[in-house]
Parts: C-alpha cells; sequence; structure tokens
C-alpha cells in the first residue's frame, strides 16, 4: 500500500528545539517576578471571570500560535471542539465535514449539538469549491490528522479555498495529535479556530485548549462562568510546565517511527507482510500481516512490556510502545485490518525495543 502523500511531516528536533525556545521566551514574558514558582489562583477573579493564573496561561497560548484569544476548557480536546462549536452554530445548522468515517467522539458532538453534516471529499479542491459557493454551512470542520489512510489533502490548501470562495465559513481545525508536532497548526495556516488536548502534550487530564478569533471564544468564557465550570490555576500551571516537554520529545517519537517501519519492511520481524506509516491520529507504523492473527499479537504484546490500549493518545503516561489495533476510523474505511492489522506506536522507546517486543510476541 502507497501512503506517502497521506502522511503530515512533522517537526525535525531542530525545528522542536526552536519551538520550545519560543514557548519558553512567550512564557517570560507573561510570567515575571517567579511567578513560575507560584501554583496560581483559584475562582472568579474579578477582572478576568476566570482565575487570573488561567488567564495567563491562555495569552501565552494565543500568543504562541499568533492569535489573540484563547481559552482553557474542561474535556480535553473533545470538551474544546463541543464548547467552540456550540458557540459557533445552533441546533440544526449545517457543518462541512469530509467524506470519511468522523472520530467517535467528534460524531456523538454532533448528534448531541443537532448539528446536520455536509459531506465533501477534502482530497479533491474543486468539489470544496463547489460545496462552500453554495452551502450555507457557517462552519466547515477538517481534522489536521487523517482519518483514512487514502486520504492526501493539504489542511493550508482546504483553507485557503474556503477563504477564497466564502470568507464568511468559520474554519474550525482539529488539531488533536498534531499540535507542537507539526510546523504549523490551523490557525497559523489561517483557520479560525483551533482545538487540541492538553492531555495529548504531556499535559494534565482533562484541559482542553482552544484558540483562535474573539467572537466564540469570548462566548465560551461567558459559558464557562461558573467556578466549577473552569479550569482552575492549578491546573492551568500544570499544563503550562509541561509543554515545553513535548515537542522535543515528539520530534525524537517521529524519527523512530520512520527507523521502525524502514526496520519493519527490511524483515526484522518475520510475518510482516507490509509496513507503512500513517497520521492515523498520531504518527503510527501501521503493519500488515500475512495471517489474520493481529489480535493475537496484541494479547501478546502486553507480556513482553508493550502497552495493549491507550491512556490518551502519547499521554505522559505513556513510555512504553503501544501495540493496539487501528484506529476506528481507519477500521471503517478497511475492515480487513481488524484481523490482519496493527498500529504500532514506539511512544518514549527506540524502535529496537519494539521490534524485540514483536518478534516475542510472534513467536509465542
Amino acid at each position: 500500500m502507497n501512503v506517502a502523500d497521506s502522511v503530515l511531516s512533522q517537526m525535525t528536533v531542530e525545528d522542536a528545539k526552536q519551538f520550545q525556545f519560543k514557548l519558553i521566551d512567550r512564557i517570560t514574558k507573561e510570567f515575571t517576578d517567579n511567578a513560575m514558582f507560584e501554583d496560581g489562583d483559584r475562582g472568579i477573579h474579578p477582572t478576568y471571570k476566570r482565575p487570573r493564573t488561567t488567564a495567563k496561561v491562555e495569552r501565552v497560548f494565543a500568543d504562541v500560535f499568533g492569535v489573540d484569544h484563547a481559552a482553557l476548557v474542561r474535556g480535553s480536546g473533545t470538551g474544546a471542539i463541543r464548547s467552540l462549536l456550540s458557540a459557533l452554530l445552533e441546533p440544526s445548522d449545517e457543518v462541512i465535514v469530509h467524506t470519511a468515517p468522523i472520530y467517535m467522539t467528534t460524531k456523538e458532538t454532533f448528534r448531541m449539538l443537532g448539528l446536520q453534516p455536509v459531506v465533501v471529499n477534502y482530497n479533491d479542491v474543486n468539489a470544496i469549491k463547489a460545496v462552500v459557493a453554495t452551502s450555507k454551512a457557517k462552519v466547515l470542520y477538517v481534522q489536521h490528522a487523517r482519518q483514512q489512510p487514502e486520504d492526501t489533502y493539504s489542511l493550508r490548501e482546504v483553507i485557503e479555498t474556503v477563504k477564497l470562495v466564502n470568507p464568511a465559513i468559520d474554519v474550525v481545525v482539529d488539531d488533536n495529535y498534531c499540535a507542537l508536532k507539526m510546523p504549523k497548526i490551523g490557525v497559523e495556516l489561517g483557520a479560525d479556530y483551533s482545538t487540541f488536548s492538553g492531555f495529548k502534550v504531556l499535559g494534565p487530564e482533562g484541559v482542553g485548549v482552544i484558540v483562535g478569533q474573539q467572537h466564540a471564544i469570548e462566548v465560551v468564557h461567558q459559558r464557562n462562568y461558573s467556578g466549577g465550570s473552569q479550569v482552575q490555576g492549578p491546573e492551568a500551571m500544570e499544563l503550562l510546565r509541561a509543554i515545553p516537554f513535548a515537542p522535543v520529545s515528539l520530534a525524537i517519537q517521529s524519527e523512530q517511527v520512520d527507523h521502525l517501519c524502514e526496520l519493519l519492511n527490511r524483515g526484522a520481524v518475520p510475518g510482516v507482510k507490509e509496513a507503512y506509516i500513517t497520521n492515523s491520529q498520531s504518527k503510527n507504523v501501521i503493519i500488515e500481516l500475512v495471517e489474520p492473527v493481529a489480535q493475537k499479537i496484541i494479547e501478546r504484546s502486553k507480556a513482553f512490556g508493550a502497552a495493549t490500549y491507550p491512556v490518551g493518545a502519547e499521554s505522559r503516561f505513556e513510555l512504553a510502545p503501544m501495540v493496539y489495533r487501528v484506529s476506528g476510523s481507519f477500521l471503517e474505511s478497511n475492515p480487513n485490518l481488524l484481523d490482519y492489522g496493527l498500529r504500532i506506536n514506539p511512544m518514549k522507546a527506540g524502535a529496537d525495543t519494539v521490534v524485540r517486543i514483536l518478534n516475542k510476541a510472534m513467536k509465542v
């Protein structure tokens, strides 16, 4: 299977170092007088209508990604998407989406909010132009990571096409699995909003990030006025302290994904028919096996130290390599991969460790 055109280019280690330095530079402008050593406040500050520390961390995120506004919300990436779409849309409103299986929690968000998907193939620019020119939709929703193996669309091109044909349509980018990995996220490419999970960039559980324009983000802040609905200062600080470690770590992981794929295609693990890299959510190696034994290999791998299910797909808890089924949206696209396919993410391991585990699991 040739999926080279579907693989997204991630930051190199050197690029990631520079992003880390940029992030710290922005932090030092917002947090002075040793404030980084403080855990942060709680409650509805009379000026910010949320914890003052949370507002300061939001300003760092907005500055780093080149926009004016940001919001930290509960519910991780899913919570960020739900909060944003509910601020932009009303029940029964149309939303333009890609003609691919929608990620499970996003599909549930559409159902909960009563949104009507208008489906178009993002791999076809002319099809996007035609729908954007005639649709009543207020929002085009696009996932930065791939939804199916055959996806080849350029996020930049999708955004530019929408803004050229109908600038009134808000472009919302789900940047989960891509923030702090890719050279640029959606808003840096011209989208109106980006959302992602702090949990996927080594932060605490349950914090989502929205960056983008003022209108919807102000609505999100207003709707989260209750103290119990807000991300408190200590949670915001925990996220802020974690994320500088993510870019370089994720860039090294990307290198090991490349190396692992090369080793597998050179025959390092007998029984592998083909290995290829996809951005099926995270950047992973997908293995197609000669025999339909994928479920057995997953079960055996845990005895040799592999993780056989995710926590947050690259959360701070996920150090050991993950040997798992392919993503739900990929399975919906190609059901045979349930028995013949494996999704491998080295996480913080080297490629050689993954090869050792797979060889042991194959022989049992």
